[in-house]
């Protein structure tokens, strides 16, 4: 017999115990270790500048402009309807506003434009800032970043590119630099068979007009990798007869045409999704020499340096956005009659994700001062800050993956789905510890640096040892790493652990100096007391939880 239901509207729940959305928050001024480290390493002159940007990386409207653009994805048009070769990434408006933003505030120039010290500091708190609203848009902004050094170099391509680099206006046309009001620089140096082996590429550049910096060139070759095709022109390595040379190869000629660069497709990538990262071919493509030929790999790693640094700077800010959705979920959402935050394991697993951001955090602006330092002409900075930028990078940026799992976790399961940014964050994390080198080939770099110059040792235990007596688990490390730094015979096979140690000990000397007893204290006894465990949640029951928690929550 059939069955007849009533007609009426039954609600099958009432939504509670559900988080609210993160309100509209300021991210400089909401953050108070942000704002004490800008201060304390320089760039606090810029504070009116900070506030007006971390009101906007802090706002809802920002956050659905990263929603869409990493929803609605780049797209190649390699042809137009005619058939003519056109070569063209097509974006969703979010992504080019979310440029204007960036672009505006100076996220890529306010270093070159401020020319003060403390404007590597101040600059680098912009990234961080736009590194929690948007990660894909801090691509180019880093390039144009590192880019400008190296362009200033020869003057005839620096009189023309270094004032489009650095200018504030975003300029998406597809015309020749002298015509633009604004410009971006790409990245396009690692080929198929070589990887991170840039003497394996087999690219080549014939001279056309003389030679040398400045002089004009044929490239024909491909690349496996370059970062943001669509922009104005992109920094290369092509051989010549004598060796590796640096180029800029321009997207638009003087004459208006197109130059021979050809994106042969997208690559479909686990993260960075906003972001378009492409294969591309040379044919006889024009370029302009920015280095001596066979001088062009010394003159890249000058370029890689800052966006080094501008990595670290990023895996930091993702860091310290994942702790704060973690703190917001925890502190709305209860189990078992209690808000998640109350409950002892969740308590431990936050306060040590807050002790790692703030370490992070204080080593990427101690790296950024250093760069600071090294403009100013201080050789003790050059040479601490060739080793602290790549154990800076090699450890934060790998760190940042394992980081925003625990974050994520957090959340259960409303952080493991799409509509959370979580998601986003998580396929995010590992691209910075790929990016300008994996961490095998940091290591690397670091080996070579005490190879090259065996003074940089000296240099970066001078920087720990300014906190020396401030805490005996620190002074205990630090006497450790010393003898382990005094015999580097078999540093490749023990470099990891020697990288981990020196970036311990500076993460440590810069927290019992700075941070708070209670910050410092659970660093010195989990990470070089060795009473911690093998995953976030295991610090020692006798740290001061609150004093960490309420030190990291943001100020809403």
């Amino acid at each position: 017999m059939p069955v007849t239901l009533a007609k009426k509207d039954v609600a099958t729940h009432e939504v509670v115990n559900q988080v609210p959305f993160l309100p509209d928050v300021n991210l400089y001024e909401g953050d108070a270790i942000l704002r004490e480290t800008v201060d304390r390493e320089g760039g606090g002159w810029a504070e009116q500048d900070l506030a007006a940007f971390g009101a906007v990386c802090g706002s809802e409207a920002t956050r659905e402009l990263a929603r869409q653009a990493n929803r609605h994805l780049p797209e190649l048009k390699t042809h137009d309807r005619r058939g003519e070769r056109i070569d063209l990434v097509e974006y969703h408006p979010s992504y080019h506003e979310l440029m204007r933003i960036s672009f505006g505030a100076g996220v890529h120039s306010y270093a070159w434009n401020n020319k003060r010290p403390g404007a590597h500091v101040a600059r680098a708190a912009l990234s961080y800032l736009w590194n929690q609203a948007e990660n894909g848009t801090a691509c180019p902004t880093g390039m144009n970043y590192s880019a400008v050094p190296i362009i200033q170099q020869t003057a005839v391509i620096g009189e023309t590119w270094a004032p489009a680099l650095n200018s504030t206006a975003y300029d998406p046309r597809p015309i020749h630099i002298s015509k633009k009001t604004g410009a971006t620089i790409g990245m396009t140096l690692t080929e198929k068979q070589g990887g991170s082996d840039l003497r394996a590429n087999t690219t080549r550049a014939v001279a056309v007009d003389g030679a040398g910096p400045g002089a004009l060139y044929e490239i024909t070759g491909h690349k496996w990798f370059c970062s943001a095709p669509m922009c104005d022109g992109f920094y290369t390595l092509a051989y010549t007869d004598r060796g590796p040379t640096c180029f800029i190869i321009p997207r638009i000629l003087p004459d208006g045409s197109r130059n021979n660069f050809f994106i042969q497709r997208l690559k479909d990538k686990l993260g960075n999704r906003s972001n378009a990262s492409s294969e591309v071919e040379f044919r006889n493509t024009l370029a302009y020499a920015l280095s001596e030929e066979g001088r062009g790999i010394r003159a890249a790693v000058g370029m890689i340096h800052l966006t080094r640094l501008d990595f670290t700077l990023g895996s930091a800010a993702m860091m310290r956005h994942a702790l704060t959705q973690a703190l917001h979920h925890t502190s709305h959402r209860s189990a078992f009659q209690r808000r998640l935050i109350d409950q002892p394991l969740m308590r431990n697993v936050l306060a040590d994700l807050a002790v790692d951001s703030e370490a992070s955090t204080l080593l990427a602006f101690r790296v950024a001062r250093a760069c600071d330092e090294v403009q100013r002409g201080d050789e003790g900075a050059r040479r601490f800050e060739r080793i602290a930028v790549a154990i800076a990078k090699y450890w934060t940026c790998k760190r940042a993956s394992a980081f925003i799992h625990e974050a994520l976790e957090c959340h259960g399961g409303n952080g493991f789905v799409e509509e959370h940014l979580m998601a986003r964050l998580y396929r995010e994390a590992p691209l910075n510890s790929i990016w300008e080198g994996s961490g095998n080939v940091i290591v690397l770099d670091v080996m070579r640096a005490f190879q090259r110059e065996p003074d940089s040792i000296a240099a970066f235990l001078d920087e720990v040892k300014k906190a020396k007596n401030a805490d005996h688990r620190l002074d205990k490390h630090i006497a450790r790493l010393e003898q382990e730094l005094s015999n580097l015979a078999d540093f490749e096979h023990r470099g990891r652990h020697l990288v981990e140690m020196m970036v311990f000990a500076l993460q440590g000397a810069l927290l019992v100096q700075h941070s708070t007893p209670a910050v410092a204290d659970a660093f010195c006894a989990a990470r070089l007391d060795g009473r911690w465990g093998r995953a976030f949640g295991t610090l020692p029951p006798d740290v001061d939880m609150e004093a960490i928690l309420s030190r990291a929550r943001l100020a809403v």
